[in-house]
């Protein structure tokens, strides 16, 4: 059974979305950042996985399901944070980060299943990566890729292929980490805790700037 990993920051203003400051706020832009976990950690909670766990910068919270088990995240950059999640595992394992709240157990539960591939690709609308399935975890793929560049996805499928793993694609999508990537998302994950905390945050926002 597949372990579906969450790596993640703890909400806490001035360490988590600080590129959503400004025009948000610091403390807002950590409740968006804790709104959009909570979403992304109920819909993955509903995944039949065989463990569920979170890769943690920080202290769990009350937005925590109960069937998560926390690992800590390790020193480093955050090439070698995601290697050491995988290293972690000691079967098939699939990796997303907390900041697509518009993921759906539908999309993610397709990225269980091993039968045609070796590895599952989540393209960012960035050129990053939301997403990143083995079948067989292999950490030295993940280190030494260049992160939160516009060819982070780019470098690192292109190490897929090198390996010649059979890689599935995942939908592209578009992670918060602007205000603009915010609206977007809030539009697109309707229902969800992102949404509805956006749409009051965003029009309180406009109205302080005019």
């Amino acid at each position: 059974m597949t372990a579906l990993l969450v790596i993640a920051k703890e909400p806490v203003p001035g360490r988590v979305k600080t590129r959503l400051t400004p025009p948000f706020t610091p403390v807002q832009a950590a409740a968006l950042a804790g709104a959009a976990l909570a979403d992304t950690l109920a819909v993955a909670a509903r995944v039949p996985a065989g463990r569920h766990v979170l890769v943690l910068d920080g202290e769990p919270g009350a937005w925590l399901p109960p069937c998560f088990e926390v690992v800590p995240q390790v020193a480093g950059g955050l090439d070698a944070r995601l290697a050491a999640a995988f290293a972690g595992c000691e079967g098939p394992a699939l990796l997303i980060g907390m900041d697509t709240p518009q993921i759906t157990p539908g999309t993610l539960t397709g990225a269980l299943h091993w039968d045609a591939y070796d590895a599952w690709f989540g393209p960012a609308a960035d050129g990053g990566f939301w997403a990143l399935g083995l079948r067989s975890p292999e950490p030295s793929l993940l280190l030494g890729v260049p992160m939160s560049r516009p060819d982070t996805g780019g470098v690192l499928f292109e190490r897929l292929r090198a390996a010649g793993l059979r890689t599935g694609l995942l939908p592209v999508l578009r992670d918060v980490d602007t205000a603009e990537d915010a609206r977007h998302v809030a539009a697109e994950a309707t229902g969800t805790r992102f949404a509805a905390l956006h749409a009051v945050l965003a029009p309180a926002r406009a109205g302080a700037e005019s």
